[in-house]
Parts: structure tokens; sequence; C-alpha cells
């Protein structure tokens, strides 16, 4: 254990990530497959990115807030990610105190920012729908980049609280966190000084940025709902539905998983189904997003297309210059 000495007391300079499993065979296997997820994660979200920016079809309100949320994704997933694969291929992986703040401090960041950016998108698909006539004023460039910058902020400060919280935490004892990442709530229970001003900081500020996004995700979709089953026509019901799957997709799986997580009686699931729902959270539905907006969006699949064609046509252009 890494000590470091002050005086009378001695503090803990670094943590030790117990990991997913100890199996070696088992451990292979996981690093491959996370491997792969995180490439794909990251190739997946950034060619989102790059497509939207390049795509003038795609400069439209909805693909704006999805390049953000793809940058979430990327970022979410990679404050974990990285390290974890690194604990698969070394036996004992430790993190130093300055890194384990960092790691849940940017997990934070981006997970907020994604939960906003999810509210965001709410809104815009109220206002499509709802109110098609005033789209163009309500979402307006000026009003999307006020709503991006809000949903920094949010991220920003729930990044904030979790990380002062850490910074006014004593660890004098035991420095292992059976968990792949620094997770607070395990952190905590390893600290040797009063935690219940951390623990409530940190808890009101989780509590405050779930329950405003999901009121605007709840209030927005129950405008759309009750829009829906006014309209007469079956194929305007379907087409406006359409326009909305994705994103609720997107929302059930995320907002379903920490719900698991953090609202779910401790005792009531193990340590074990804790990682393996934390793995899928921050993980797994990084890599999923780009993909459910991609297969179901015909706007993305026809830009896309148009840019492969594109960048064909440029090629076989040189080739018949260079001949």
């Amino acid at each position: 254990m890494a000590l470091l000495k002050h005086g009378n007391n001695t503090a803990v300079t670094e943590f030790i990530l117990l990991g997913l499993t100890d199996d070696k065979v088992l451990r292979v296997i996981l690093f491959t497959i996370i491997l792969c997820i995180y490439l794909v994660t990251v190739s997946g979200n950034l060619s989102t990115i790059l497509l939207i920016r390049v795509s003038s079809q795609l400069h439209h309100p909805m693909y704006f807030f999805l390049s953000h949320l793809g940058f979430a994704d990327m970022g979410y997933s990679s404050s974990v990610t990285p390290n974890m694969l690194v604990n698969f291929l070394i036996k004992q992986n430790t993190i130093s105190y300055l890194g384990c703040s960092i790691q849940f401090g940017s997990a934070a960041l981006f997970g907020g920012l994604e939960c906003f950016l999810l509210a965001a998108m709410a809104y815009d698909r109220f206002v499509a729908i709802c109110n098609p006539l005033l789209y163009s004023t309500k979402m307006s460039t000026q009003v999307c980049v006020q709503l991006v910058v809000g949903s920094y902020i949010g991220g920003f400060l729930n990044a904030s609280s979790f990380t002062l919280s850490f910074f006014s935490l004593s660890f004098c004892g035991p420095n292992r966190i059976n968990h792949f990442y620094c997770d607070f709530a395990l952190l905590v229970e390893l600290s040797c000084s009063d935690v219940s001003v951390p623990v409530a900081v940190t808890s009101f500020s989780a509590a405050s940025v779930t329950m405003l996004t999901v009121f605007i995700i709840a209030i927005s979709y129950t405008y759309i709902l009750i829009t829906i089953l006014k309209m007469r026509s079956t194929e305007g019901r379907q087409k406006a539905f359409s326009t909305c799957t994705s994103h609720l997709t997107a929302v059930t799986l995320f907002y379903g998983t920490i719900t698991f997580i953090y609202v779910m009686p401790k005792s009531s699931y193990s340590t074990d189904q804790n990682k393996v729902v934390s793995v899928f959270y921050m993980v797994v539905i990084p890599m999923l997003n780009p993909l459910i907006y991609s297969l179901r969006s015909n706007e993305i699949k026809g830009a896309l297309k148009k840019q492969l064609a594109k960048n064909m046509f440029s090629q076989n252009n040189i080739l018949f210059c260079k001949t």
C-alpha cells in the first residue's frame, strides 16, 4: 500500500483497482471484446461527428445535438475504458490519487453532459412535432448553441461537485477498490474522515441532473404523444413517431441502467452485477448510440452514401487526370 506520512497522519497516495475478474483466460477474452467495443465507439462516434460537419443536408438542430452527443459518448467511454484495458494486461493496476479524481471527474462531466444533451434533443423533438411552424424560430442557431453551452456548464458543475467532494475526503487505511474504475461510492467507504457533507453534495448534484433532465424528457414526450394521438393521418403518426424512436431508445438504455445502479437497493444485487451494469452503460452504450441513430435515420444513411459517392468520384477524377 502506498502511504505518505504527514506528521502523525498517514495518507494514501494511490489506489488499487481490482478490475472485473482474476481469471487469466477470461481477462484475455474480455480485453479483446472491450478493445473491439472501444475502437467501434471511437470510430463510430468520430465518423458521425465528421459526417454531420461535412454534410450540408445534416446541418439541422437534431444532428447538431447528435454530434455533441457523439463527443460526450467518446469522452464518457474514454474516461474509464483505456485504464480498464490496462488492468486486463497487468497483475495489479494502481491509479494515483490525482488520477483517480481525474477519472471519475471526467466520467461525471461527460455523464452529466450526456443527460443534458438527451434532454435538449427531447425538447428539439417536442418543438418539431408540436410546433412545426415555429420550429425554425424556436430552434434557431443561437438557441441550439445556448442549449449545448448550458449542457456543458451543467456537466462541468456536476463534475466539480464530485471532484471537490473527493478532495475533501481523507484516506488512511485500505486502498483496494473492488471495481474497474474509481467509483465515488466505493471511495467513500474507504475514507477515514467524515463523509456526510461530500455524500450529501454529490447526491444532490447527481439527483438534480437526473431529475431535471428526466422531467424535461418526460414532459416533452407527454406533449409529443398527445400531439401524435390527435393526428388523423396514420402515415403522419408513423412519420412523427419514427423521428423519436432513435432518441427514445438511447434514453431508455441510458437512464434504465442508471436507475438499476443508483435507485435499486444495494442489498438486491451484488458487486459483480454492479460491475457488469457499469460496463454496459459506460462502455457498451457509447458504442450503441451512433449505431442506433445511423440505422434509424434515412438522412444519415443518405448523407453517408452521398459522401462516399463524392469521394469515389473525386478519386476517379484524380486517376483519370494522372492517366
